[in-house]
């Protein structure tokens, strides 16, 4: 469950938009800022990284393609918190690792109001009964377009740990 702390840190800011850092290959995964583990093999999910942006309050957002670099620290301690990211796209704030229908409300939460991408992020995915009943369909729509295309899952426990 997400903390009232961290929903009410987020919301003492007014929103302002932060430049997004894609991070290909960074050494470590710093606990600074936000961290969002998308599926570059899924145009969509590249296009919602792309568009997404962050409050102030949250520090840096920190792009990272789950495809990329199955070394990354980052995906390293996903696999050791053994999650799966064919079921769900990461995001990291605080030290804490969100998968699922929590990482797409906490991304609503965090977001910012710039766009109008963010925007319906924020008014549609606020809501944890909201995230929880959506977050199957988009998946499933993730999974059928990247069936769709040929492109394999993920597999992040079938890389070296």
């Amino acid at each position: 469950m997400i903390t009232r702390s961290i929903i009410s840190k987020v919301d003492a800011v007014a929103p302002q938009p932060l430049q997004q850092e894609i991070i290909p290959n960074q050494t470590a995964a710093s606990e600074d800022g936000v961290w969002f583990v998308y599926d570059g093999g899924c145009p969509l999910c590249t296009r919602a990284a792309m568009a997404l942006q962050i409050r102030q309050a949250a520090g840096s957002l920190h792009l990272l393609d789950g495809r990329s670099d199955p070394d990354h620290p980052l995906l390293k301690e996903i696999r050791k918190a053994n999650l799966d990211l064919d079921e769900g796209m990461i995001l990291k704030y605080g030290g804490r690792l969100y998968h699922g229908a929590d990482a797409l409300q906490m991304m609503a939460l965090l977001g910012s109001a710039h766009g109008w991408f963010n925007r319906l992020n924020a008014w549609l995915f606020k809501s944890a009964t909201v995230s929880r009943i959506s977050y199957p369909i988009l998946r499933a729509g993730r999974n059928t377009l990247l069936m769709l295309r040929g492109v394999p899952k993920i597999n992040l426990d079938e890389k070296p740990n």
